[in-house]
């Protein structure tokens, strides 16, 4: 018997990404494939530098704060510019990006762009939210070009916690209360809002490639995780070769603030002189919230139908999540959902006979 053919090549379309297969989604348009914003962080990062490259080079620095992965676990995409020097960033785990490509690649598909899918929506207006509403999801894409996903048990509560924007419906009608007309939008097509995507994940090690091996991506992910125990390895062989590194990375640092801000005086202490740069008069920490709930919400998405949010509070880092539900084992339920989807939080029943949800960010 030969050798089984190889798979059609998919010359162009918008494909989703769902359940490690890809469904078509609109025939025609860019070769692109939407995958699921759960598994992408998506941030608007201040880049002040002159070049791509050195926003590039600028980038671990500036968003390893507003992570909870190490930044060697994680693949960073620069997107568009959606403010001056400020700039759209995906950041997805390795193992993620490499089961997406290789899933691509067998397909055939290997040449499209990969973008998550609350970027297919259109950007609303600035402080405004825009909504594709689903029976399983709820995407929504907000006005400063960010976007995310969440459960629709958990949407009504996020969008309280988040102001009350104004709520643009693209899918199902939205619920009373955060509907300001009740009416549903219809967009432009996909392929059209697609041709210049904000953001395409496929950059750097994962930038698409005409010609590939067969199971090129399966080796780099090999590749990957080799690379991390090896690193582990040798920190814990040689305390000295971690201070190399990290006066390295120093250096590094000083040439980037060198370049952002030429003429700038930095001390011996080099955290104390870069935070003295920073514009004074806001005391805002980094956006932790929303990725947090995010990590909850899609763990609850199985039990959807069983539960509705009663409140969402979130302070200093800690996020509180009551919920209601009828079922005597709810709770189990519950606390089984987020052990299988690695999501951290505590579940406890309270007097009142709800249930409580409560989540740490590092």
């Amino acid at each position: 018997m030969g050798a089984p053919d190889a798979p059609e090549p998919l010359a162009a379309g918008v494909w989703t990404l769902a359940g490690g297969r890809l469904i078509i989604a609109e025939p025609g348009g860019p070769a692109t494939v939407l995958v699921p914003t759960e598994q992408v962080r998506l941030l608007a990062v201040d880049l002040p530098l002159p070049s791509r490259a050195k926003r590039i080079e600028a980038l671990p620095f500036a968003i390893e704060d507003q992570i909870a992965e190490p930044i060697d676990s994680v693949h960073l995409a620069l997107g568009a510019e959606i403010a001056p020097k400020r700039y759209l960033v995906g950041v997805v785990r390795h193992e993620v990006m490499v089961g997406w490509i290789e899933a691509a690649e067998q397909a055939g598909f290997g040449h499209a762009a990969m973008v998550p899918d609350a970027l297919a929506l259109p950007r609303p207006g600035e402080g405004e939210w825009a909504v594709d509403l689903a029976a399983d999801r709820a995407v929504v894409r907000a006005g400063d070009g960010t976007g995310f996903a969440v459960s629709p048990a958990i949407l009504q509560a996020a969008w309280q916690a988040a102001d009350r924007p104004a709520a643009l419906a693209y899918g199902a009608p939205l619920p009373a209360e955060m509907a300001a007309d009740g009416s549903t939008l219809a967009p432009a097509a996909l392929s059209e809002r697609l041709l210049a995507p904000a953001l395409d994940l496929r950059q750097g090690a994962y930038a698409k490639r005409r010609g590939t091996l067969p199971n090129v991506w399966r080796r780099l992910g090999w590749i990957v995780a080799i690379g991390a125990a090896a690193h582990v390895v040798i920190a814990a062989a040689d305390t000295l070769m971690l201070r190399t590194i990290a006066d390295r990375r120093e250096a590094d640092a000083r040439a980037v603030v060198a370049i952002a801000a030429p003429g700038a005086n930095l001390g011996g202490d080099l955290a104390t002189s870069v935070a003295d740069l920073l514009p004074t008069g806001s005391s805002t920490p980094p956006d932790a919230f929303l990725p947090l709930l995010s990590r909850i919400s899609g763990a609850l998405a199985p039990l959807a139908g069983s539960i509705s949010v009663r409140a969402i509070d979130y302070q200093a880092k800690a996020l509180a999540l009551d919920l209601d539900g009828s079922d005597p084992g709810l709770v189990s339920r519950v606390d089984a959902a987020l052990r299988a989807s690695r999501a951290p939080g505590q579940v406890t029943r309270s007097p009142d006979g709800s249930i409580r949800i409560t989540a740490r960010n590092p």
